[in-house]
């Protein structure tokens, strides 16, 4: 098998398995989208406002959870110095540990998004902007959260640093993510859908680069 469908499988198959990040993830999505109805209210007018900004966040949040060992389990066994080594590039082995945790986590959150729509009291018309936003702009979080899970590789309990690397990197994702979501309710032109891919699509092509470097540093360190 081609080695980078190999590193794309392996990593999905761990995220996958039971007890894995991917469940995770979506455990800690649908809870913080329970919560926040039940602490609001029911004023479905002022739910339905919130939705895309709430449900966005929480995708960030919950995507975060499995970031931090993006890297560190290859890191810590010795398998980064491998492929290191071998033909495979470091560019395309974070391209892939990139996909395998947008498809795991990012993917999965996007499905789930419109059953939580529903505790929102989401019009008809907000579902579609809502899956939408949230497919066009998680690839942006497993992008820059493979940066930060780079950076903080050596560093000892890194985990808790990486939030406060990612998440202001990601304030334009749930900004534009939020507001093609409320743009939709109010039946406004929604630009913010060309500013989401464009800050996806930027990310998504740098962040191999970006984090292929990081783990060189870490590895010559």
């Amino acid at each position: 098998m081609n080695p980078l469908a190999t590193i794309l499988f392996r990593d999905m198959r761990l995220a996958t398995r039971a007890g894995g990040s991917a469940a995770l993830a979506l455990a800690f999505f649908a809870a913080v989208a329970t919560l926040v109805p039940l602490g609001v209210g029911s004023d479905l007018h002022l739910l339905s406002r919130i939705a895309g900004g709430v449900l966005w966040i929480a995708a960030v949040l919950a995507a975060l959870l499995s970031l931090d060992r993006l890297f560190q389990s290859d890191f810590e066994d010795g398998s980064l110095d491998l492929i290191a080594l071998s033909p495979l590039s470091l560019e395309s082995m974070s391209f892939a540990k990139i996909a395998a945790h947008w498809l795991t986590t990012g993917l999965p959150l996007t499905l789930l998004s419109p059953l939580l729509g529903v505790l929102f009291g989401l019009p008809p018309n907000g579902y579609g902007p809502l899956m939408l936003s949230l497919a066009i702009g998680t690839p942006a979080v497993s992008a820059v959260g493979a940066i930060g899970a780079a950076l903080t590789l050596s560093i000892r309990r890194g985990g808790l640093i990486l939030p406060f690397i990612v998440l202001p990197l990601l304030a334009p994702a749930v900004i534009f993510g939020s507001g093609a979501v409320l743009a939709a309710l109010d039946g406004l032109s929604n630009g913010a859908f060309w500013l989401l891919g464009a800050f996806s699509l930027v990310t998504v092509l740098l962040a191999p680069f970006a984090s292929a470097a990081a783990v060189r540093l870490n590895l010559a360190g």
